[in-house]
């Protein structure tokens, strides 16, 4: 089939799912394939389940005058996704980067719904299956639309934009994540880097921190602009103990954000917010309400103990950045429960060690250190090879009266542990 013969389709039932257990009345079913699943076999269920349509990949699945027959259904998806973004033409933000770039995300949402209708990445719907569910999620009644780009391996953000076309752009930072696909730091930071040629070519926009002396490097040719001290949007890290708070254009603003890694993803919310022309009180306001949630710098009391939850991702950046913040914070019993850093590679080994090295220096009532990998590090710190482990000792071995800082990879499943603190 024709991509517009398609897109007439998605027009009358607007509505896409690749999910057979989650199917819309009148949404449209696109049959995704992976290493342990064929959604060829699902379409039929979907049809039943409520969708007007189905598109499958493979022609036995193909036998009722509702499922349609593609070539490749992701393939047809990014297509779609991509032709329909070029039909609304609406301005999109995109946003990457090894750190903050889904609270950057959230953050920048925040300030522009205070001025414009739009919609953004929810989730961490950043990969080739999710930035095109994101731009198909575009109706003619949004402004603006904020894509989350998220990247394993080189040509994955070139990928990205070839769909998204954006038209500004912001690389929150480039730091040690997902080496085993990359190979290098310098894999990471030219992946990173293709949002910029993308917007270079394309005649877009940049966003950059002025401190992050390779982005400055590698958009100094680009039409950019600055945050951070210097810029037009200069603010000042008033304190993070245990919520970021900064004084910018001469306010205050106190964030419901732990950490003071988090100051560069509220200075970059305040320059695109600024650039695009929200007033000042109304950035202010909407940093002031933002609450994170997902497991992203998160402060959650229980009746035991002080939590503050950062289990959605980690790498030795962030892991680094969450761990001096928590130094930095005064508590006379301070608790670490750190999960495993996935997709190091050959540097997972020496990155964990440093970890449990920088641990064992800190002046700390407790270490928990969780994984196959921190398992094997030197360290005096209790060492578990699961959550489960560490949950079963912890109800012989409650923690309380602690401040706790629970940071690791999502896969990890750290937050299983809460309900135990």
């Amino acid at each position: 089939m024709e991509i517009k013969e398609i897109y007439d389709i998605f027009c009358q039932y607007p509505t896409v799912t690749t999910d057979s257990r989650n199917c819309p009345k009148d949404s449209i079913f696109f049959a995704l394939k992976g290493e342990n699943f064929n959604g060829n076999k699902f379409a039929k269920n979907a049809l039943e389940q409520g969708c007007a349509y189905a598109f499958v990949d493979e022609a036995e699945y193909a036998d009722n005058e509702h499922i349609l027959l593609v070539d490749n259904c992701l393939r047809t998806l990014q297509k779609l996704a991509e032709y329909h973004r070029i039909q609304l033409g609406i301005k999109i933000i995109g946003i990457t980067g090894s750190n903050g770039k889904t609270t950057t995300k959230e953050l920048i949402a925040a300030v522009l719904s205070k001025k414009y209708h739009l919609t953004y990445t929810k989730g961490n719907l950043n990969n080739q299956i999710g930035v095109p569910l994101t731009l198909l999620s575009m109706k003619r009644e949004h402004e603006l639309a904020i894509v989350e780009m998220g990247a394993s391996h080189p040509g994955d953000i070139k990928e990205l934009v070839d769909i998204a076309h954006p038209n500004l752009g912001l690389i929150t930072n480039v730091g040690t994540a997902h080496i085993l696909g990359f190979g290098s730091f310098e894999g990471v930071l030219n992946t990173k880097c293709e949002l910029y040629d993308y917007l270079k070519k394309n005649n877009g926009k940049v966003f950059y921190h002025n401190a992050n002396s390779y982005l400055s490097e590698r958009s100094k040719d680009m039409d950019r602009i600055a945050y951070g001290k210097g810029s037009s949007t200069e603010a000042l890290l008033i304190g993070s103990d245990p919520f970021l708070t900064i004084s910018w254009n001469g306010m205050e603003i106190k964030t419901n954000l732990i950490g003071s890694y988090n100051f560069e993803n509220v200075l970059a919310s305040i320059a695109v917010g600024s650039y695009l022309n929200v007033e000042a009180k109304d950035i202010v306001s909407a940093l002031t309400e933002y609450t994170p949630t997902n497991s992203r710098s998160q402060f959650l009391k229980t009746a035991k103990n002080d939590l503050i939850v950062d289990a959605y991702n980690a790498n030795p950046t962030s892991m680094s950045a969450a761990l001096h913040n928590f130094q930095a914070m005064k508590n006379d019993r301070k608790v670490v429960i750190l999960g495993d850093m996935k997709e190091l590679g050959h540097v997972s080994e020496e990155e964990h060690q440093k970890i449990a090295d920088f641990v064992a220096g800190m002046n700390l009532h407790s270490a928990f250190l969780i994984g196959p990998n921190f398992e094997k590090t030197q360290s005096s710190a209790y060492k578990f090879n699961s959550v489960s482990d560490l949950v079963a000792y912890l109800k012989d071995h409650p923690i309380s009266d602690s401040l706790v800082l629970v940071k690791g990879s999502n896969s990890m499943k750290l937050t299983t542990c809460l309900d135990s603190l």
